[in-house]
């Protein structure tokens, strides 16, 4: 099953990861609150948000902010709109892939994305989108899962699940230099900070947090 973007939705893991993100969101919320807290401190009011899955971001927006929701998982959406109520958000979404939001150019003042960057088919495709949208002085904030160092037990785990891991969340990967890529995207300033999480998903636990500038 596809979406007129051409993202592919598979029929059991589409509505997996929903009911995935739905359950143990609390839990991964929990382990990235202070880097979340930080970076998305004084959202505008019209935020863009990259991949918003079933709405963990949105306890950082304010009641009444606008999100513009770019979500191609569709068996997403239900849980979102209905997060985005309780919480008093204005949610647009649109059924389209990071790579190609439809937002003019220049009109967003803030773009926001959480482990999305390792799911999407072009990660410097992607931020050169949100390059493209954001405005002079306008910001991306990002919290990410990122590649560990070479020659360590992390680093070894994550390629030995690289191929079971994708399959199940949707094309993850856990060995993405996304800190390069973002650094290498052309914005006026980057600021990143890595951390290590330790929870059971050891793949997972090499992270980075941030906020570029345009």
């Amino acid at each position: 099953m596809s979406s007129t973007t051409g993202f592919e939705l598979h029929r059991a893991r589409g509505p997996f990861n929903a009911a995935f993100f739905s359950v143990l969101g609390p839990y991964i919320e929990w382990n990235v609150r202070r880097q979340k807290r930080r970076v998305f401190a004084g959202l505008p009011r019209t935020v863009v948000e990259l991949g918003p899955g079933v709405g963990a971001n949105l306890r950082h927006l304010h009641p009444g902010t606008t999100l513009v929701a770019i979500e191609p998982n569709v068996a997403m959406h239900r849980r979102l709109r209905a997060a985005a109520e309780r919480r008093g958000v204005r949610l647009d979404l649109r059924d389209r892939v990071a790579e190609r939001t439809g937002l003019p150019d220049r009109s967003a003042d803030s773009v926001i994305s959480s482990l999305v960057l390792c799911t999407v088919s072009d990660p410097a495709e992607v931020l050169a989108e949100v390059r493209r949208v954001l405005r002079p002085g306008g910001t991306f904030r990002f919290v990410e899962h990122v590649a560990a160092r070479d020659g360590s037990p992390t680093r070894a785990l994550q390629r030995a699940l690289r191929r079971p891991w994708a399959w199940v969340f949707e094309g993850c990967s856990c060995e993405r230099d996304l800190a390069g890529l973002v650094r290498a995207a052309g914005f006026a300033r980057v600021d990143i900070e890595p951390y290590r999480l330790h929870s059971p998903f050891v793949s997972f636990n090499t992270q980075i947090a941030g906020v570029a500038h345009a």
